[in-house]
């Protein structure tokens, strides 16, 4: 991945003083994760670039992580993390320009309090939110922000934006402040981390957002992503930022989505579990209120009821949520869970308590690892197959193959198909982009139900239509539900 940094101010090769890089060399420096390189491309009176490149070793990166970190599997392997700017550039950046970024530089000290002319590149950095939320954390700060989305295929332009940017940052800024801005923002936007996420981080982020942090206008939001949404220590940061000011505790108190998988990813999960820690939930719910998600469970349990199915299947079952509620009814005599990842499969034998479970109940149940989009015979043979927030986690192109697992060939008599409303997502005061980091769509109504008609068709099916949590009178229940039943 690569990051440029120029400027104009005559004369321009005082960069190198700033950074403590000489314009004439080419300095290595060794990362955890591989190595990070200062070069400069150009360097005259009139105007001076320092290019930081970060070649990044997907397998010393993968060695380089404890049991907290939240990749796990072939993602170790198999990411973006070698192109996209991230908290791995962000690290690299806080490591090589750390007397910079900390605003010191003995040979100029009266340029490191300067403001220059800056112009800053970073040919692709993930932007789940689009070049919009680029705009609005970068512009605050006096940049002048362009972020041009990066097609997902060039030849294929029906294809549409990946959630890549190329972003160029203009402005005179002082150079601190810029990478400061960098440090911060790089992983907000990526709203990603590749280490797990520890209390010293609050202190990372006061220190780094010093001056510029708590008048931000989204301030909130930048604490909430930089936190990887831990909620408990966004509000401890949020409360640290509110002591170098006059809010109030009321300002300060988040607004939360009450949807779960936006606060966490799967690698979460695995990371606390893997760690022992207990898996922090978001702020309380209005009274009485349940959150999305067992709202979600309990209308899909309600269903397979009212079906009359005896054996399920909960394809994508993650840490077996689903799974557990099924056997804790006995009419469910046979349950079965699958999944793509064996470290969540892992996390749901540990949480069903699968050793100690009674042989009576342990006979009902079967766990094991698969693809969606690959034929399998342990598919077959239930009344009833559920793809609870699943579909969504799916590239587009690849849909056709699930369709081609579960309808055409696993062909139970039900499947229950949930996903999320993206309508609804405007009544989420402080969500940008889509609801999960690992989600590639999210469907309105219309679009789902043109999804699920085809899908219908296509293999003997009829489908029917239900919200799940409130409904809006304007956009609808955050959550769809497709009850599929074979003719």
């Amino acid at each position: 991945m690569l990051l440029t940094i120029s400027t104009t101010a005559p004369p321009a090769t005082d960069l190198g003083f700033l950074l403590h890089k000489h314009p004439g060399r080419v300095q290595r420096f060794g990362q955890s994760f591989g190595e990070a390189t200062v070069f400069y491309p150009e360097a005259d009176e009139r105007r001076c670039t320092a290019a930081l490149l970060l070649d990044v070793d997907p397998v010393a990166l993968a060695r380089s992580r404890g049991k907290g970190s939240p990749d796990f599997s072939l993602s170790q392997y198999v990411n973006d993390r070698p192109y996209a700017a991230s908290s791995l550039l962000a690290v690299a950046l806080a490591d090589v320009f750390r007397t910079a970024r900390a605003g010191r530089c003995a040979a100029r000290p009266e340029l490191a309090s300067t403001p220059l002319p800056l112009e800053i590149r970073l040919p692709a950095l993930p932007c789940r939110g689009g070049p919009e939320l680029a705009g609005r954390l970068f512009a605050p700060l006096g940049w002048r922000v362009t972020a041009e989305p990066v097609p997902l295929d060039e030849g294929f332009p029906e294809w549409g934006d990946s959630r890549y940017v190329r972003l160029t940052l203009d402005g005179t800024v002082r150079l601190a402040d810029a990478l400061n801005h960098l440090y911060v923002l790089l992983p907000v936007l990526d709203e990603a981390k590749h280490y797990w996420i520890a209390p010293d981080e609050i202190d990372k982020l006061i220190r780094a957002g010093e001056g510029w942090l708590r008048d931000h206008p989204e301030r909130d939001l930048i604490v909430r992503r930089y936190m990887g949404r831990r909620w408990t220590m966004a509000r401890a940061a949020l409360a640290r930022l509110a002591e170098l000011g006059d809010e109030t505790e009321e300002q300060l108190e988040p607004a939360v989505a009450e949807d779960a998988p936006p606060g966490r990813t799967a690698g979460d999960e695995a990371a606390a579990a893997e760690a022992g820690a207990e898996t922090e939930e978001p702020a309380a719910e209005p009274a009485k209120r349940k959150p999305l998600n067992t709202q979600r469970r309990q209308a899909v349990l309600e269903t397979l009821e009212e079906l009359g199915a005896v054996s399920v299947i909960d394809l994508g079952c993650g840490q077996g949520e689903l799974v557990g509620a099924l056997l804790s009814r006995p009419r469910f005599a046979r349950v079965g869970g699958m999944d793509v990842s064996p470290m969540a499969l892992t996390i749901a034998a540990r949480k069903l308590k699968l050793e100690r479970m009674p042989d009576a109940k342990r006979a009902r149940l079967t766990l094991f690892q698969g693809a969606l989009t690959y034929t399998d015979k342990r598919l077959a043979g239930y009344d009833a197959a559920v793809l609870m927030e699943v579909i969504e986690h799916v590239d587009p192109p690849r849909l056709a193959a699930l369709e081609r697992v579960v309808f055409g060939h696993a062909k139970p008599a039900h499947v229950l198909v949930t996903t999320p409303n993206v309508e609804y997502n405007v009544r989420y005061e402080f969500l940008t982009g889509l609801r999960h980091a690992d989600h590639r769509f999210e469907w309105t109504r219309a679009e789902f139900a043109a999804w699920a008609e085809g899908v219908a068709a296509r293999h003997g099916y009829r489908v029917a239509f239900r919200p799940v949590g409130e409904e809006d009178p304007e956009v609808g229940p955050p959550t769809q539900m497709g009850v599929f039943t074979r003719d």
